[in-house]
């Protein structure tokens, strides 16, 4: 789940139980509330005796409501695996040609891709993640260009040089890549 989507869901979720915590504290502390918040003094209870047994007779009301309560619950198991899960590849297994096979530290990989692809020119900082499975790894890559940098030459740069290296020395049919260009914020130059 992105960072973004997390982080809205959250903020979101938090405004609800602030603001309805909050009213219902300040009805209970006998603060004056809005005019249509549903309590209203201190002795007002959640939920009247009417309220609670209103819908209990309806021969649809308990499905509706255990299937509204289980879907509330498969969605926090949902987002909960979605926390736990790595967003990084902790290792990579590579094919030793012996049938029992290697294991490579995702770590390692990303470095040393990170490294190659700061040696091309007019790349100021590179960033790689690897993700996926371990027999089948995708890469992410950020770089920064320097002002002069030509993005088609960096890219085939890329491609052909530390995307290459790695995808061969490591043994892999195939390195699924999204590249992310950006260049270097940088002001104006005088001209005089």
């Amino acid at each position: 789940m992105p960072k973004k989507v997390n982080r809205v869901l959250l903020g979101l979720t938090g405004l609800v139980l602030l603001a309805v915590g909050g009213g219902v504290l300040a009805t209970g502390l006998g603060m004056s509330v809005p005019s249509w918040w549903p309590f209203d003094g201190r002795d007002d209870v959640l939920l009247s005796d009417a309220d609670r047994t209103r819908w209990r007779d309806e021969g649809w009301w308990w499905p509706v409501v255990i299937a509204v309560l289980a879907v509330l619950v498969l969605l926090a198991l949902w987002w909960l695996l979605a926390q736990l899960r790595r967003h990084r590849l902790a290792e990579v297994l590579l094919d030793s040609g012996d049938g029992e096979g290697a294991v490579l530290r995702g770590r390692a990989l990303e470095h040393v891709l990170a490294e190659e692809a700061r040696t091309l020119d007019g790349v100021e900082k590179a960033n790689v993640t690897l993700a996926g499975r371990r027999d089948a790894p995708r890469a992410r890559v950020a770089l920064l260009l320097a002002p002069h940098a030509e993005p088609a030459e960096t890219l085939s740069g890329l491609t052909q040089g530390a995307l290459t290296h790695a995808r061969d020395s490591a043994g892999l049919e195939s390195l699924p890549t999204e590249v992310r260009l950006r260049e270097v914020k940088h002001g104006a130059r005088r001209v005089s």
